[in-house]
């Protein structure tokens, strides 16, 4: 590594630091979920102040900038081969909040060397960093063969349409790198598979149902209302029981997280399904649909749906329900799986369909494959050296669930800036979860990570 490189992007780290916490706060304090459409703001207003005010920032670095119709915009620094370009790209939307904050999650607080806020790790906090990296190679002075831009989506949260619409009205760059997954360099994501379990009209016991607030993330409350007597009625782990007239409200409290990493979650949606299913709450219809919420619940690796399987690139298949809601009379779950390359959207259909029987229909299915690049390509192998060179690891590329923008280009990967490795403290959340934390020393390192792998990228042929 060179000596004097290393120095000098050290020091624009330490000299920029206060200003790269201040700029991570002015995004998170903005509620960028997407909401209806309004003019000039495909993805509702708060999306569009979000990538205003990113692309204000960058314009406050100096930096050249463009908003794409308010779909995506990006700040980019020029080089000598025009046709061609590197990019970054992140996110500024966000899921819903949700619930057990024990503060506002759109006012960014530093605790104990962390940040937390809704964003600051899934994808504020990665978006400045990108920024950053710009202003440093700008502020050197850097010569670059490659333009680079850094891209900001507003839409990557609830279908990509951002970066669909970019690709269509705008050339795609020869490599691109999203800062939205984990370190070392994620080289394949899995297929996604998306759905609805939806009841018939059941006008039976259950009044409503509802719990979650994304589909890609496990919900830590749900709640049915039934008419039942509580006095009957039995105490259960993680379930509470409110009179509401001659009506009971049975709360569910579980652990929330991101759909794609399921492990250590509690579905409340399961909980409070199980709970009606055990105390007879429920008609001869919705007990059928009921039983078709057990099997989907049962197990985050789809084995109650019998559609389990793993691969030896991707590990196991995952499988949550995001969100329950009464529409029309019907009851509706979402669901949100992850599949490897061994199974297929038409597997996955095909199984579901024939466990829930008659007690369910499926509805609404979206299916996207997996992809995967190999991991000997020269732009990967620079980012995976730059790296360990700045960690001094021995790491490797993997692959993962969650998917990113990265499936999206023609040759592009998830590159940071989490750590699998990552434990989180007491008062921290994962990603999608309450109390979303990052801590500022591992963005930093990020960030100077993001700085030297551009410049490695600037010298491969492409």
């Amino acid at each position: 590594m060179d000596q004097a490189l290393n120095q000098r992007v050290d020091a624009f780290i330490e000299q920029n630091r206060e200003q790269i916490l201040k700029d991570i706060a002015a995004l998170v304090a903005i509620d960028s979920v997407e909401s209806a459409p309004a003019e000039g703001a495909p993805f509702g207003p708060g999306a569009k102040a979000a990538l205003d005010k990113t692309l204000e920032i960058a314009a406050g670095m100096g930096l050249a900038t463009r908003n794409c119709e308010n779909y995506l915009g990006y700040a980019e620094l020029p080089g000598k081969e025009a046709d061609k370009y590197l990019a970054t790209i992140c996110h500024v939307d966000v899921v819903p909040a949700g619930n057990g904050w024990t503060g506002d999650p759109f006012a960014m607080r530093v605790q104990e060397g962390w940040l937390l806020g809704r964003g600051v790790s899934d994808d504020k906090g990665p978006m400045i960093l990108t920024l950053y990296a710009l202003k440093f190679l700008k502020e050197e002075g850097t010569e670059l063969r490659y333009p680079i831009r850094a891209l900001a989506g507003a839409n990557e949260e609830t279908g990509m349409k951002d970066v669909e619409y970019y690709l269509e009205h705008y050339a795609a760059p020869v490599f691109c790198f999203t800062p939205d997954a984990e370190f070392p360099v994620c080289n394949g994501e899995k297929g996604h598979f998306n759905g609805k379990l939806v009841s018939p009209v059941c006008n039976g016991m259950i009044r409503s149902f509802e719990g979650g607030v994304a589909n890609n993330a496990v919900p830590d409350q749900a709640s049915a209302l039934v008419a039942c007597d509580i006095a009957r009625l039995s105490n259960a782990p993680n379930i509470t029981l409110e009179p509401e007239g001659d009506w009971v409200r049975v709360r569910g409290w579980g652990r929330s997280g991101h759909a794609a990493s399921p492990a250590g979650t509690l579905n409340a949606i399961g909980l409070v399904a199980d709970y009606l299913l055990a105390n007879n709450l429920c008609n001869e219809a919705e007990r059928a649909y009921l039983e078709a919420l057990h099997k989907l619940h049962s197990s985050t690796a789809g084995e109650g749906l019998g559609i389990a399987c793993a691969d030896g690139p991707f590990g196991p298949l995952t499988i949550i329900g995001g969100r329950i809601y009464m529409e029309e009379g019907r009851m509706v779950q979402t669901m949100d799986s992850r599949f490897p390359t061994c199974t297929s959207g038409e597997v996955i259909s095909a199984a579901i369909r024939e466990a829930i029987g008659s007690g369910a229909s499926l509805e609404d299915v979206q299916a996207g494959e997996p992809f995967y690049i190999e991991a000997d390509t020269p732009a990967i192998r620079a980012c995976i050296d730059t790296y360990n060179e700045v960690t001094g690891e021995n790491a490797t590329p993997f692959t993962m669930g969650g998917g990113t923008y990265a499936r999206h280009f023609p040759y592009a990967v998830s590159f940071g800036p989490e750590h699998n490795d990552m434990v989180l403290p007491e008062f921290g959340g994962p990603m999608h979860g309450a109390n979303e934390a990052a801590p500022i020393d591992k963005l930093l390192e990020a960030l100077k990570i993001y700085i030297l792998a551009l410049l490695r990228l600037e010298q491969l042929d492409f």
